[in-house]
Order: structure tokens, then C-alpha cells, then sequence
């Protein structure tokens, strides 16, 4: 978590590195950040850019007591992707859904290149996101939470981020019908199935180079053998 009044304070490991007057591959090699008292990370377990507090680095590089960071409550306070998908209670994976609706983007916040959103955003997406309450079905009448154009793009970057990612996950993170997730899913990787295939790979070398495990490959055959 970062408090909104010291974003200006983050320093990433070539900041740290600079302030270090160490060259990067130094820095990576000794993992400075990693000895007994350093300071910890402002950015959540298992990020995957570390980020620290300047004011509490440079005390520290000084020689100097660490001064506490102030408490991390209110609204404003910025989460990044693990902390934002632990607020709703969802995986990262299915946050990585949930972060390209418009009530999330307009909320964006870049800190040193890593995205963050206000917790207050976060929440409030929580309360009113789309299936909120509803049962693991979609209703009926109800249309696909995510608009038809933004669909595909939407379950192509899921699809990036997690080559194995099933029809629960997409539904999941878009709340769209196990319909749609299961046509989008297997159209995009029927596509990209087929595109390698025309390199001269067979269907199953295709699916492998892409991390597509066996259980998954049944809906893209079709595609990707009438598009190969």
C-alpha cells in the first residue's frame, strides 16, 4: 500500500541503485534490499515490481533511525494488483478482468510504472460490479455484463496472462454467460492455434508453444483447423 501523500517519496531498485551509487547488475547481484533492518517493501507480497518508501531508504542508507510510515487508512490510500484482488476477494488473475472496466481505468494510478487504484474505487466496484449477489448462473434476461466490443479484447488479455485460464475464470472475472466465455476462449485460441500452424507446427505443437494445456484444446480444434 502506498499513502496518497508520498508518491513522490516510491523508489523502484534502479532508483535504489542510483541512490546506492551501485551499477544495476551490482544491485542485482547483492540484493542490498534483502539485508537484516532494510526497510520493507510498500508494494504487496509477491509483486511483481518491488517498491520502497524514499524517506524510509534514505534514513536508512544514512545511517539513520527508520521513520514509521504513517497509518494506511481512508480512501485514498493506493493498492496495487494483489492488494486491490484481496479487497474483493478474488484471485489477481480475475482482478486483471475486473481492472478494465471504466469505473476502475478513470481511477488509475501510475507509481512508477506500476498501476495502483484508490481503495475507495476499489470498494466501491466491489459493491456494484456486475453479478454482485447474484446466483453462479447469469440471470435470466440479462445481458453479458461486458460490452460485445470489449469482449474479446477483455478474454484476449486474460488469455495473456494466463495461458490455462478456464470458462469459470473468465466468467469469473467478466461475468459473462459460460456460453460466451467458453466461444470467446476457444475462438482466440483456435486463432492463434492456427496462425502457428501455418509455420509448419502441428495442432498439439501449436497449442504446447502457447501453454495450452490438453484440457483446454477441445473447443479450439475446430477453429484452428478451418483457419489453418
Amino acid at each position: 500500500m502506498i499513502h496518497p501523500n508520498r508518491r513522490h517519496l516510491v523508489r523502484t531498485r534502479e532508483l535504489l541503485a542510483q541512490d546506492m551509487g551501485m551499477a544495476m547488475g551490482t544491485f542485482g547481484n547483492k540484493k542490498p534490499y534483502a539485508a537484516e533492518g532494510f526497510p520493507a517493501p510498500v508494494s504487496s507480497e509477491g509483486a511483481r515490481v518491488l517498491l520502497w518508501d524514499g524517506e524510509q531508504t534514505t534514513a536508512y542508507l544514512a545511517g539513520e533511525p527508520v521513520p514509521a510510515l504513517p497509518p494506511m487508512e481512508g480512501p485514498e490510500v493506493l493498492l496495487d494488483r494483489q492488494e486491490a484482488a484481496a479487497s474483493l476477494d478474488v484471485g489477481p488473475r480475475t482482478w486483471d478482468g475486473y481492472k478494465a472496466d471504466s469505473e476502475l481505468t478513470r481511477h488509475l494510478v501510475d507509481v512508477c510504472g506500476v498501476e495502483h487504484w484508490p481503495r475507495g474505487a476499489v470498494l466501491a466496484f466491489k459493491d456494484a460490479r456486475p453479478g454482485k449477489g447474484s446466483a453462479a448462473g447469469r440471470p435470466k434476461g440479462r445481458a453479458n455484463a461486458v460490452p460485445r466490443g470489449e469482449l474479446r479484447p477483455r478474454v484476449a488479455a486474460l488469455l495473456d496472462a494466463s495461458p490455462a485460464i478456464t470458462i469459470a475464470d473468465v466468467r469469473g472475472a467478466l461475468k459473462v454467460a459460460p456460453a460466451t466465455a467458453q466461444r470467446v476462449l476457444s475462438q482466440i485460441r483456435g486463432e492463434r492455434i492456427a496462425a502457428l500452424m501455418k509455420t509448419g507446427l502441428s495442432f498439439d505443437q501449436a497449442a504446447d508453444r502457447l501453454g495450452y494445456p490438453a484440457a483446454v484444446r477441445r473447443g479450439a480444434r475446430n477453429v484452428a483447423e478451418s483457419g489453418a
